[in-house]
């Protein structure tokens, strides 16, 4: 008991309230059981990440960097290698030269492209920095201006796909679909690997030649198994978000067919270099070990979702996923519907930060979205969504994007803090 007193005490010393502390406590107290099922999937996942590891022979001098072109680097050959296991592919590109998820989708998509082709996204509207790249959104250098079109079908009103208007909509052009797992900036439900790998098969069952490409930011290591797995050609992310572990200072990944990863390879650097240049510089340790991070602290991000869910469902906000969901990323969304709610909310987080917490996060016209946006990440990475942080367009349904925490511990604090802030500006009547 004296134990529990003296860490209540350590939060009210933080300045979370008491009555704050006590209510998210009995919340959390409630949740035991889903956390072991977390912890059951992070430890599946660990295992697979070890085992890929030691069947690529990974070994102390891989974690040597190179300089200039990077010839031979095999540290770089073998962590690709090591994604490939992961992930279950032919081949991978794991690069710190590619700057984030957008920039790695790009490479995917510009790179199996060619004018007169078209993307289709059989779950709606793509991503907001993704419109730019394909033209959605007028956008210099967009694959708009190189020919290539874009088409899109709406998730029904209950979130299931549209089966006959994805049928419709497959035409002679349609070279590649491209499936966004998350849901980005919109409140629709994120995409299990099982509903993703029912519809390639559906697609590959219309048109056999089309590329599978899958947005996988935020959903790696959610479950037991990813959409490389149930037919997708390449999956494709980030490695400041899950797969980075919190220790990738940079990079991206691609894993997919052969084919799919030589032309990205070309994209990235140039044609006849490939993937055989690309010096490491030294990143190689951080990219290995964060990868072997990686299934714990995902696990723990997703503990803090579930908590967020529950304690603002409690209080009477629309939560997606509800508190009750099954999980398939690690993003929580929470539709306040005013923007001072918003504003409380990211300034709780920053508050909850090890870094630049005395900063009161504002809105900006960020680079690459139609709208202001708010971000709240004092990280040890900048800007790493793995890492304890939120952020939100500010525009109706002024929903809020909660997502990290290296630890569980530490994101539930910033959940805490977050509530703290609210009820100190009085916008909530408990």
């Amino acid at each position: 008991m004296q134990q529990i007193n003296t860490i209540k005490q350590y939060y009210l010393d933080l300045g979370i309230d008491e009555r704050v502390y006590d209510f998210c406590q009995k919340i959390e107290n409630g949740l035991r059981d889903r956390f072991i099922e977390i912890d059951q999937i992070a430890e599946q996942n660990q295992v697979k990440v070890i085992k890929a590891m030691q069947e690529a022979h990974f070994a102390e001098e891989h974690l040597n960097g190179t300089t200039g072109y990077g010839y031979n680097d095999s540290g770089r050959e073998t962590i690709e290698k090591i994604y490939s296991n992961v992930f279950r592919t032919e081949d991978a590109l794991v690069r710190q030269q590619i700057t984030c998820g957008t920039h790695a989708l790009y490479i995917a998509l510009s790179a199996n492209l060619r004018p007169g082709d078209e993307i289709l996204s059989p779950v709606g509207k793509v991503y907001d920095t993704l419109e730019g790249v394909i033209g959605v959104r007028e956008q210099k250098g967009s694959l708009a201006e190189f020919g290539i079109t874009f088409r899109k079908v709406d998730l029904l009103s209950d979130g299931s796909f549209n089966y006959d208007a994805i049928r419709e909509n497959i035409n002679e052009h349609t070279k590649l679909i491209e499936i966004q797992r998350s849901k980005g900036y919109d409140v629709r439900p994120t995409l299990s690997v099982k509903q993703i790998g029912e519809l390639i098969s559906f697609v590959k069952s219309i048109k056999p030649d089309v590329i599978c490409m899958v947005d996988n930011c935020y959903g790696e290591f959610v479950e037991t198994i990813e959409p490389s797995e149930v037919g997708a050609d390449m999956v494709v992310g980030s490695l400041i978000k899950n797969p980075g572990g919190g220790l990738a200072p940079i990079g991206g990944y691609i894993c997919g067919t052969k084919k799919c990863i030589e032309n990205c390879a070309y994209r990235l650097t140039s044609p006849g270099l490939g993937k055989e240049v690309g010096a490491s510089l030294g990143v190689t340790r951080n990219i290995a070990q964060g990868l072997f991070m990686a299934p714990t602290v995902s696990a723990a991000a997703l503990k803090g979702a579930i908590f967020a869910a529950n304690i603002y469902e409690r209080l009477g906000f629309k939560t997606v996923p509800s508190s009750s969901e099954s999980r398939h990323d690690i993003i929580q969304a929470v539709e306040f519907g005013k923007p001072e709610l918003i504003q409380a909310f990211c300034e709780g987080i920053q508050a909850a930060a090890p870094v630049d917490s005395f900063v009161t996060p504002v809105p900006w016209a960020m680079p690459g979205y139609d709208s202001e946006v708010i971000m709240a990440a004092g990280t040890f990475v900048s800007g790493a969504s793995i890492e304890l942080s939120a952020d939100a367009p500010m525009k109706p349904p002024y929903a809020v994007y909660f997502q990290g925490g290296l630890t569980y511990q530490h994101a539930k604090f910033g959940i805490m803090m977050s509530l703290q802030k609210i009820v100190e500006k009085g916008l909530i009547v408990w």
